[in-house]
């Protein structure tokens, strides 16, 4: 008997619950909900035009079937800022509770859902789809419940009325085929945003290098399209209080931003302050544009309900880059400069997928693939012109690189010009002085040394056959020094500078040398020597060498000939003096030790290379490599 009675309390309730509808609907079964489920037919709807109603009243109102209107196309622009309520009765035919979710559109800032209660108020139910547009409800075993729901769409076009319950256990899933649905939008988007990404960290890490605000600008745009992209594919179809402040404000407050950073970077990039003074005033006008419509777009976005004006601000912000292109694509043209033509053709492939992208969405073209995505053309168009200014930007920093390498390579020839007339201003005043110097040698010292010997050679004469020791000595001693001084002057003429002078010079004094001693001194001079310099300092040791071998020869040697020669090698020049002596003793150095060694030193002064070595005699080689 209790059981039938609790049976009639259930059905009464229900026909009460069902009574209190404006003409009331079908109730869902929810128990035999398989996956999802539009609930089109089963609404009714009421559309809050003047903001007057309100959930205890709202019952009053004139509901209408929702099927009476077209929800496969887009909803009214008037729909957008308005409040919207529907109404459904639910039920749950099993004898366990049982949870779905209900969602309201593709795209809504909030969703309330009240329970009709008889005689009472309507009772809200706790709002948990601010996160994702997803309000979960829930119904006991046997319950049956009829609901008020209030939302609002965000305020973006390209929107769709379509209320759906899902079933809990396959919540995940549906919002997974909803997010990939039949395109690959989501994949694309990924992909450009990584791309961008790529270039934000190559034109970070140039102006980190080069402190060039070009750089910094080109990022600061980059970051803003990556920003714009990243966020679009990653909110895309999905409702809740973060897709709709970004579909509502931060997408146009990400375009706004990027495109000062776009025109800031086009100033500094094509030098326009210094280069095209008209230009650079038209664009500081557009910045200064942009940021008002920013500021006035922030106002109504936040403090009205003006969507007109909204969409009107969003166009005027795409008119401005539009023109923003056709101006670098008039100029590129008539200017003819290769920096421009980076920029004029990154702009131009812009606009050409952002007209595909328009006229898609102009016709409504219904999206079946990522051909037929107008989000994806545009992407693409960003993407595509970010690649042609990066391009642009490496073509600049290599043009000013190779300027910058010229004018360090033209500094650096200057300053070696430079140190080499420092270097020639030295020499000529060193020759000039060594030549001055011998000069006065010649004239002061050589003519007092003459004087000597001749007065030293009277004297002997008028003593007539008696010798006198220091006499001989005086003269003998005046005789060498006279030899000395020549052979000194000689070393300081800078006229004497040359292989020719330095080989008939040592021909001279080794036939003299050699003159009444017994020693046959032959000279062997190949034909066709190298025309080179000789310094006064190499002549002078090789002079000194020459001398000290000679006397070694005529002191020692006990030889009866000598053969000087002088030979072009492959890799330098080689002077070879031979005697036929008795040879050199290596093993007792003693009588020779000062002298060779003085012989060595001098040659390594000279970067010369000093050999001696007994070869039927003696033989001692001198040998200078020269450069080819």
């Amino acid at each position: 008997m209790i059981k039938f009675f609790l049976i009639g309390f259930f059905l009464f309730l229900n026909i009460l619950v069902s009574a209190q509808l404006p003409g009331a609907t079908d109730p869902i079964d929810i128990s035999l909900l398989r996956d999802s489920q539009l609930i089109i037919n089963q609404c009714r709807i009421y559309i809050d035009t003047g903001g007057s109603a309100r959930p205890g009243n709202i019952l009053n109102e004139a509901w209408q079937p929702l099927s009476n209107f077209n929800t496969s196309k887009y909803i009214p622009n008037t729909w957008i800022t308005t409040p919207i309520y529907l109404t459904f009765i639910l039920e749950n035919s099993s004898d366990t509770a049982a949870k779905v979710f209900f969602i309201a559109s593709t795209y809504t800032r909030n969703i309330y859902i009240y329970k009709i209660l008889p005689n009472q108020p309507p009772e809200q139910l706790k709002n948990e789809s601010r996160k994702d547009g997803y309000q979960p409800v829930e119904l006991n075993g046997k319950e049956k419940q009829a609901y008020i729901v209030k939302f609002n769409f965000t305020k973006r076009v390209f929107n769709f009325l379509q209320p759906q319950l899902i079933k809990a256990g396959y919540l995940k899933k549906y919002q997974h085929l909803k997010y990939f649905k039949d395109d690959a939008q989501p994949t694309i988007g990924y992909l450009l945003s990584g791309i961008l990404l790529m270039m934000i960290f190559f034109t970070w890490a140039n102006y980190l290098q080069s402190k060039r605000k070009e750089f910094l600008y080109n990022c600061c745009y980059s970051i803003c399209m990556f920003g714009l992209i990243f966020l679009n594919t990653f909110l895309e179809r999905k409702s809740g209080i973060f897709s709709s402040l970004f579909h509502e404000y931060l997408d146009f407050m990400l375009l706004s931003t990027g495109t000062v950073f776009y025109i800031a970077f086009t100033r500094k990039f094509l030098e326009t302050k210094a280069n095209y003074p008209l230009l650079n005033r038209i664009f500081i006008n557009e910045e200064k544009l942009v940021i008002a419509l920013l500021v006035c777009f922030s106002f109504v976005v936040f403090f009205t309900d003006n969507f007109q004006l909204q969409k009107t601000l969003e166009n005027g912000m795409k008119l401005i880059m539009l023109v923003i292109g056709i101006i670098y694509i008039v100029i590129a043209l008539a200017q003819k400069n290769k920096l421009m033509n980076f920029l004029a053709i990154g702009n131009a492939i812009l606009i050409f997928f952002s007209l595909i992208s328009f006229f898609m969405i102009l016709f409504q073209m219904k999206i079946t693939s990522i051909f037929t995505n107008s989000m994806i053309y545009y992407e693409v168009g960003i993407v595509s012109e970010l690649i042609f200014f990066l391009l642009g930007l490496t073509y600049k920093n290599r043009i000013e690189l190779i300027e910058k390498i010229k004018e360090q390579e033209s500094l650096k020839r200057e300053a070696e010009k430079q140190s080499y007339e420092s270097k020639l201003a030295v020499l000529n005043a060193q020759q000039k002085e060594r030549n001055r110097i011998s000069a006065d040698m010649h004239d002061d010292l050589g003519a007092g040394v003459t004087a000597i010997r001749l007065y030293s050679e009277l004297a002997k004469k008028r003593i007539g056959k008696e010798v006198i020791p220091e006499i001989e000595k005086i003269s003998s001693s005046a005789n060498e020094l006279l030899n000395n001084m020549n052979a000194i002057i000689w070393t300081m003429t800078s006229s004497n500078d040359s292989l020719d002078n330095m080989v008939a010079y040592i021909r001279s004094y080794s036939l003299e040398y050699f003159e009444n001693t017994g020693i046959k001194c032959r000279i062997d001079i190949e034909e066709e020597m190298p025309k080179i310099a000789v310094s006064g300092e190499i002549r002078r040791n090789i002079y000194l060498v020459v001398k000290e071998a000679l006397n070694n020869i005529l002191k020692h040697s006990r030889a009866t000939e000598v053969c000087i020669t002088l030979k072009k090698e492959t890799d330098g020049l080689s002077l070879y003096i031979q005697d036929n002596g008795t040879g050199i003793d290596f093993e007792n150095l003693r009588r020779f030790g000062n002298g060779l060694i003085n012989m060595k030193k001098r040659m390594e002064e000279t970067k010369i290379l000093f050999t001696i070595e007994n070869k039927n005699g003696t033989l001692i080689t001198l040998h200078r490599k020269l450069q080819p």
